[in-house]
């Protein structure tokens, strides 16, 4: 046998109007006081003992029965409470007993009730019916229900190449890495297939109970974008390559190009290379001269005091000697075997056998790997992690500057924008409960006057303006709180050994090296850089 909530009726007769009162049975809710008084005061009953009241609505067992109040020669009849949850989208009825000789509800009622009050949308006659068939009191049914508005599927672009800029060069068995055999560029032949792009699929959208629509998500659209050598299908949902050659994915434009090759070294016969494809270059770049391509830039020999700028990676299977001039840029990851005297900034991760006395940058990590793997002198920043066999000399000479974590200027706008979100916060909620005030009013059919009806209109607007301002600063938050937490796991790993002379800085942290450390990780705890054993 199911649980039935404690509920309460009213018994009248020429000696007086008694309120009695069932207690629940097998496990149901008890009676909620306030709705008992609620109900009285709506019936016009106010001349009984609240004190009593509250005794036996206490009382557990057995039915209780308490006078209230004169009879006024009516009989009660059984009687239904509406309310609509704050987003319209479900109906809640409650239902009060009739004295003896009262009359029920009918199925005609129940639906004339909730057309008076508007509510068109998502009846349910089977709870309806229920009802009708079961007689449950003081507890809640849910008569209607909104139409939820079906969301947008995003556009999505399939790609049939290899599109992750952090594929790094294969290690030997030694554990060195192979600076020769680097296959880190998506190779393409005519006629293949680059891309498909999956169209977005449009939502519905959903009603409220009161017929009010309801958008849902908004689905976001894409294209495909692509640069020359590539042909559009008729319906523009594949792209292919009309040339055999190398695919990259830049900023979400696919780019396809013959490859252009230097056959000897950038010097005095060939001049500065400018190519909006992929470059290579059996020789070496020599000292003054420039090499610029939209993807990648391949040199099988070394790059000297020269400039090189790529969209895509950079790989030197040779070396970087910049002798002091000139820079090596790329918009993603940059591959070489060694750099020395020079500068060189990747927006992805550097990958080496050696660094010494440069300025070297990456956006995600450094690492300096094989056999001596070492870090000599100048500056070395990544976002997340520097690793290496050895950093500094025993020998001393020139200081060298570790760098990893987040800038502490995006800790300052981090604070910032948690103190406006806190402040947003605040602000929504001292203004919904004029809101739900303003629904529950029109609920009950009050009277509105114009200028209360300007002024909701008016705390509405700035409702929904705080609301918007509060999605965006989450969004720039959470970006902030991603950077932040990378630099709280960044970290400098020694494999080898680290020497005195080595200054080592996490976000705003310093430590000097002091003395001679082998087999350690400087990371940032509570505040302080630590050392730990790898």
């Amino acid at each position: 046998m199911g649980n039935k909530n404690g509920y309460f009726k009213l018994d009248v007769s020429d000696m007086g109007v008694f309120l009695q009162v069932y207690p629940p049975e097998n496990g149901g809710k008890p009676l909620d006081a306030k709705e008992v008084l609620a109900y009285l005061e709506k019936k016009g009953y106010g001349s009984y003992d609240k004190a009593e009241l509250n005794q036996i609505l206490s009382a557990k067992d057995g039915v209780q029965q308490m006078y209230i109040g004169e009879w006024n020669g009516f009989e009660e009849n059984e009687s239904m409470e509406v309310s609509v949850s704050m987003d319209k989208m479900l109906v809640f009825c409650r239902f009060y007993p009739p004295s003896e000789k009262g009359r029920l509800m009918t199925e005609e009622d129940i639906c004339g009730e909730l057309q008076s009050q508007r509510i068109t949308i998502g009846i349910r006659q089977e709870e309806i019916q229920k009802f009708l068939k079961n007689r449950q009191y003081c507890c809640d049914y849910i008569f209607a229900k909104g139409i939820p508005p079906v969301n947008g599927k995003d556009a999505k672009i399939e790609y049939f190449f290899n599109t992750n800029p952090n594929l790094r060069p294969k290690k030997n068995p030694d554990g060195t890495v192979n600076y020769h055999d680097l296959n880190t560029i998506s190779h393409v032949e005519k006629g293949q297939t680059l891309a498909k792009l999956h169209p977005a699929v449009p939502g519905k959208p959903g009603k409220d109970v009161f017929g009010g629509d309801i958008q849902g998500r908004q689905e976001k659209p894409l294209k495909l974008e692509f640069g020359n050598n590539i042909s559009l299908s008729e319906d523009q949902t594949e792209i292919y390559s009309d040339v055999t050659g190398h695919a990259s994915l830049v900023n979400r434009k696919v780019f396809v190009a013959n490859v252009f090759e230097v056959p000897a070294d950038v010097d005095n016969t060939t001049g500065n290379v400018v190519y909006d494809g992929n470059v290579t270059i059996k020789g070496n770049v020599k000292s003054g001269f420039s090499v610029k391509a939209k993807g990648d830039i391949v040199i099988e020999g070394v790059v000297e005091a020269a400039f090189l700028f790529a969209g895509g990676q950079i790989i030197v299977k040779r070396g970087i000697n910049g002798m002091g001039k000139g820079k090596v840029e790329s918009k993603s990851n940059i591959i070489t075997k060694f750099i020395e005297n020079s500068v060189v900034v990747a927006d992805g991760f550097i990958e080496t056998g050696s660094i010494l006395h440069s300025r070297v940058s990456a956006a995600v990590d450094i690492r300096v790997s094989g056999k001596r793997g070492f870090v000599n002198g100048g500056v070395i920043r990544a976002g997340c992690l520097v690793e290496a066999q050895t950093i500094g000399s025993e020998m001393g000479g020139a200081n060298t500057l570790i760098e990893v974590g987040v800038d502490p200027e995006v800790k300052e706008r981090h604070g910032v924008l948690k103190e406006r979100i806190d402040q947003l916060q605040k602000d929504i909620s001292q203004l919904r409960p004029a809101l739900v005030n303003y629904q529950e009013r029109l609920q009950r059919k009050e009277k509105i006057s114009p200028e209360r009806m300007q002024q909701v209109q008016g705390i509405a607007k700035a409702f929904k303006e705080k609301q918007q301002e509060l999605a965006s600063s989450r969004l720039k938050f959470q970006d902030l709180n991603e950077q932040i937490q990378m630099s709280h796991s960044a970290k400098v790993a020694v494999k080898g050994s680290i020497f005195p002379g080595v200054t080592i800085t996490i976000s705003e942290v310093s430590m000097n090296i002091k003395s001679e450390r082998s087999f350690s990780k400087f990371v940032k705890e509570k505040g302080e850089i630590v050392v730990k054993s790898l």
